[in-house]
């Protein structure tokens, strides 16, 4: 009920004198992360910096009402760990057991949130998407990678002395903005 537009006309006699507001809903948002856990990652505290930059990410998101999708990268294939959901304390409690090793099946994680992706832009049209990489790009093999079609960022954790420097490539490959964690 809108109580001020309702006064301003007179007194309301009848129900047809009645304003009612409308509801407006803006759309939902959907921030997709995917972690690279592999064992490279245990590295110079990469895996460790990345847990407290998501710490905020999931507090961020919380506030903001945003739904969350993550899944890890790491062993011989990714695991789901929320498909958009909305921000709970079992996603902090996850993020703190979260450890790093064997390989890194990030093509394959990739590959997977595009398919998810394009599946739940049919079920919500008007849901704004973006895309969290986290990862050192230290990939065994490499091939065509899935275009996702939403705005995507790449945040390299690779550290030491010695980079290889294949994050940088690899967002350039997916079209998504390069970071490094030192400067993000």
């Amino acid at each position: 009920m809108d109580w001020v537009a309702t006064l301003l006309r007179g007194r309301p006699r009848e129900r047809k004198d009645l304003a009612f507001k409308t509801r407006q809903r803006t759309a939902q948002e959907l921030w997709m992360v995917v972690v690279d856990a592999s064992a490279s990652t245990r590295r110079h505290q990469a895996l460790g910096d990345a847990k407290g930059l998501l710490a905020q990410l999931f507090e961020d998101a919380y506030r903001q009402r945003a739904r969350v999708a993550v899944m890890t990268a790491s062993g011989n294939a990714p695991e789901w760990h929320v498909s958009g959901s909305k921000v709970s304390t079992a996603l902090n409690d996850w993020l703190a057991t979260l450890g790093a090793g064997g390989g890194t099946p990030l093509l394959q994680a990739l590959e997977e949130m595009a398919g998810w992706l394009s599946a739940r832009r049919q079920r919500f049209p008007d849901e704004q998407q973006r895309l969290l990489v986290l990862t050192d790009g230290r990939l065994k093999a490499w091939g065509i990678l899935p275009q996702v079609e939403c705005p995507s960022v790449l945040i390299d954790i690779e550290r030491g002395p010695i980079r290889l420097g294949r994050a940088r490539q690899l967002a350039a490959e997916l079209n998504a903005d390069y970071r490094h964690i030192d400067g993000a």
